[in-house]
């Protein structure tokens, strides 16, 4: 169930969405369609640090292929996916590379409320609508939602000193 907090109470416009109340809005649902698949090794669903290094191959619905247009002029691409095996979640577990007890949305877990996940893959080569990649942290059949292009000069992505 998810709550709502007053918007105004804490300095917001409410009708964030630019035409209707949030609260009204809390029962909506956002369908997706998979624009492709992943293939490789990992048949289950358990942990295995030979995923960071190892090579997958991204599937796209053919129809797509297009999209792919110039995605070689970049070495990695982010991939976002569905954990589509993935069942219920706790809002507060233990983080795997470092112990800590922190909230879900401070960690990698695919035990996530909307089961959406991202990895930063090195593009290794793309043959009509095949991608082979590696690095690719989900098990074979996941299904993918979208590839972006990463840009490290827009990112500027970096990890905050403790």
């Amino acid at each position: 169930m998810i709550s709502f907090v007053n918007a105004s109470s804490i300095g917001l416009n409410s009708n964030l969405s630019g035409s209707d109340n949030l609260e009204d809005r809390q029962n909506s649902l956002i369908q997706m369609q998979p624009i492709g698949y992943v293939h490789n090794k990992f048949k289950e669903a358990v942990f295995d640090e030979n995923m960071y290094s190892s090579i997958s191959h991204i599937v796209l619905k053919v129809e797509l292929q297009d999209g792919l247009k110039n995605i070689t002029d970049f070495s990695k691409i982010y991939v976002l996916f569905y954990f589509d095996r993935s069942e219920d979640y706790k809002l507060i577990q233990k983080r795997r590379y470092d112990g800590k007890m922190s909230g879900v949305f401070a960690s990698r877990s695919p035990k996530r409320p909307n089961g959406i996940g991202l990895t930063l893959v090195e593009l290794l080569e793309v043959k009509g609508n095949v991608l082979t990649v590696r690095g690719l942290d989900v098990i074979d059949g996941t299904p993918v939602l979208d590839i972006k292009p990463f840009i490290e000069d827009v990112t500027g992505d970096r990890v905050r000193p403790a």
